[in-house]
């Protein structure tokens, strides 16, 4: 029931998925209201034994206090679904609903990994060259301390080295210039823990100009200029397919192609859509959680922070 335009989009993006995972598709648990969706479930009337609808009788909005809502509203599509999470009935929980429900829902139900300071979000950034950078935090961490970037780093590391199969992945810093001892106070006092941190390849400095480049896999940063960069390329995204520009990397711009942003160092797999996903963003995100289980990448969160601490 997350989003704009849900639950039309959310359950097109499940019949798109099934029918391009004809033989190996997940069982898919939709939590929702059955009469709200009712005018939209024949688009998977041949997958019924594929999926199963969870009654959910409330729906957070998108603007209502994240906490409150949670709270107040027991029975809504977020509330249960974490319920199930936490229960361990799913593998993973994803919505393109209220992004600060999502992540309260998360650090109450599941919770942080032991020894992680603060999860992060995550998102993919094209690269020139066809492949994607991971670029975090996004928006869940607007004030950060030095700690908490080295975290974000380790995070990220490890992300894309289990999940997008890169052997050592490069990491930086974004910064406003490239040599050692620029930017504010953050990434003065950050730069130093980092190039001393023997869990990552830490390579100095990026700046904006390099987020789309071969120059760092990992890009680390605090959650508000994260936020302020991704929606820049997102901005960027729309005007140029508004104007018929047609070019492979604005393609691989388009958030729809990954779907949503996942929450690194909580105990379980949660993704978070964007508000205005479409069926193609919801049968990517089902696409990118089967990625993240079958990577088992929870588990490698859990071994290396428990090793960082003992050590």
């Amino acid at each position: 029931m997350g989003g704009d335009f849900a639950p039309e989009e959310a359950v097109k993006g499940v019949a798109q998925y099934f029918s391009e995972h004809p033989d190996n598709a997940a069982h898919l648990f939709l939590f929702g209201d059955p009469e709200k969706a009712a005018a939209y479930l024949p688009l998977i009337a041949t997958y019924t034994d594929k999926y199963t609808l969870v009654p959910a009788s409330q729906v957070i909005g998108m603007h209502e206090h994240p906490t409150k809502a949670l709270k107040e509203k027991p029975h809504s599509s977020i509330a249960i679904g974490f319920g199930w999470l936490q229960a361990g009935k799913v593998d993973a929980f994803l919505s393109a609903g209220n992004t600060g429900a999502m992540m309260v829902g998360a650090m109450y139900s599941i919770k942080a990994i032991e020894g992680i300071l603060r999860p992060t979000i995550a998102s993919p950034m094209p690269r020139t060259d066809g492949t994607y950078n991971l670029l975090l935090d996004v928006g869940a961490n607007a004030d950060c301390k030095p700690e908490h970037l080295v975290q974000f780093a380790e995070l990220g590391s490890l992300y894309v080295q289990r999940v997008w199969g890169v052997s050592e992945p490069r990491v930086a810093l974004l910064n406003l210039g490239e040599e050692e001892g620029k930017g504010n106070l953050l990434a003065q006092a950050t730069y130093p823990l980092l190039k001393a941190n023997q869990n990552i390849r830490f390579i100095g400095n990026v700046e904006g100009r390099d987020l789309f480049s071969d120059k760092a896999h990992v890009v680390v940063c605090e959650g508000f200029v994260g936020n302020v960069m991704l929606k820049m390329a997102e901005s960027i995204h729309n005007i140029f397919v508004q104007r018929g520009v047609q070019d492979e990397f604005l393609t691989h711009l388009n958030y729809e192609i990954y779907g949503g942003t996942p929450i690194l160092g909580v105990n379980a797999p949660v993704i978070i859509g964007h508000g205005i996903s479409p069926a193609l963003a919801f049968k990517s995100m089902i696409e990118e959680a089967g990625r993240i289980i079958s990577a088992d990448i929870t588990q490698a969160f859990k071994e290396h922070f428990s090793s960082t601490q003992a050590s």
